[in-house]
C-alpha cells in the first residue's frame, strides 16, 4: 500500500517489505476482529433465546405458578393442556384458519410474483406500496379494517372469513419470496420448452412452477406460521363461538398465569421449528437464505 503511494513500486525490495509489513498488519487484526464479530453474534443469539428458554422451561415447573429456574420437573402441564377440551378446540380452530389462509395465499402469491418478475407492470409503484404495507400500516388498523368489511357483509363468526384476512394481510411475504426464486430462474428454459412444442400452460407446469417450487414452499410455509400465532387480528374477527388458539391463550392470562400456558407457548415453539426443520428438508436453509 505504502509503495504505489510513494511512488516506489519500481524498488523491488522496498515492495517485498511493505507487503510483509501489510500482511503482518491483517494477520495482528483479524484475530481480534473475529472475536468482536463472534461475541456480538452470540450475545445476539443470547438476546433471542432467553424468552423461549424461560417459557420452555418454565413449562416443565411442579409449581403451580410459573417460575423460573422451575422447581422440580414435570409434564403435568403437557397432560393438562392435552386434556383441556377449550385448547383442543382453539388449536384446531387454528389449524382451520391457517388453511384457509394457506389455500387462498398460495396460488395468488404466486401468479402475483411471477407478474412481478417478469412482466413490466403500469402500476408497480403502487404494488410495491404494498408490498410494504406488513411494516408501515399497524395491525390494529387492517384489523379494524376488515371487521367492518366482513361486518357489513355479514360473515363475521365464521372461521373462514379470519383465514381470508390474514391471508390479504400477509400477502406480500409470499409474493416476495415467489419472486425472488423466479428472478434467478433462467428464462432460457421457458424459451428451449416452447421452441419444443410446449404450449404456455405445458411450459408453465413442467418449467416456470418447479422452477420457483423453492419460493413457493417458504411463503406458503411463512403463511401457516403467521396464520397460526396471530392474535391481533383474530381478535378483532372472533366471538366465543370461533375463539382461535392465541386469542385463548390471552383469554386465560387475563385471570391467572399458570404453567399450562408456558405449556401452550411450547407447542409454539415446537411448530416454529417443526415448520425450519420441514423448509430444510423440502427447499434447503440454504437456498431460502439467499432468496432473501
Amino acid at each position: 500500500f505504502g509503495c504505489a503511494r510513494f511512488g516506489v513500486r519500481g524498488d523491488r525490495h522496498l515492495d517485498i517489505r511493505c507487503r510483509h509489513a501489510w500482511y503482518g498488519r491483517k494477520e495482528m487484526t483479524a484475530p481480534s476482529q473475529r472475536i468482536l464479530f463472534w461475541t456480538i453474534v452470540w450475545f445476539c443469539i443470547l438476546i433471542l433465546s432467553v424468552p423461549t428458554i424461560i417459557v420452555v422451561g418454565a413449562s416443565f415447573t411442579t409449581a403451580n405458578m410459573i417460575s423460573f429456574p422451575p422447581e422440580g420437573f414435570t409434564f403435568k402441564w403437557y397432560e393438562k393442556i392435552a386434556l383441556a377440551r377449550d385448547l383442543q378446540q382453539a388449536f384446531f380452530r387454528s389449524l382451520f384458519v391457517s388453511t384457509v389462509c394457506l389455500i387462498v395465499s398460495v396460488p395468488i402469491g404466486t401468479l402475483a410474483g411471477l407478474a412481478l418478475a417478469r412482466f413490466r407492470i403500469r402500476f408497480s409503484n403502487m404494488v410495491q406500496v404494498y408490498l410494504l404495507l406488513p411494516f408501515t400500516i399497524p395491525l390494529i388498523g387492517s384489523g379494524i379494517g376488515m371487521m367492518l368489511i366482513f361486518g357489513e357483509w355479514r360473515i363475521l363468526g365464521s372461521l373462514w372469513p379470519i383465514g381470508v384476512a390474514l391471508a390479504v394481510i400477509n400477502l406480500p411475504f409470499i409474493i416476495w419470496s415467489v419472486s425472488s426464486a423466479a428472478g434467478s430462474l433462467d428464462s432460457d428454459l421457458e424459451l428451449a420448452a416452447s421452441s419444443c412444442g410446449a404450449g404456455r400452460f405445458e411450459t408453465f407446469w413442467y418449467v416456470t412452477l418447479p422452477g420457483v417450487m423453492p419460493g413457493v414452499i417458504t411463503g406458503g410455509l411463512l403463511m401457516f406460521v403467521l396464520a397460526m400465532s396471530e392474535f391481533l387480528v383474530s381478535l378483532l374477527l372472533t366471538d366465543a363461538r370461533t375463539v382461535t388458539l392465541p386469542v385463548q391463550i390471552y383469554n386465560n392470562i387475563r385471570s391467572i398465569i399458570t404453567p399450562d400456558l408456558a405449556a401452550v407457548s411450547s407447542v409454539f415453539v415446537i411448530i416454529a421449528l417443526f415448520a425450519v426443520w420441514l423448509l430444510d428438508r423440502l427447499v434447503g436453509l440454504e437456498i431460502f437464505l439467499k432468496s432473501k
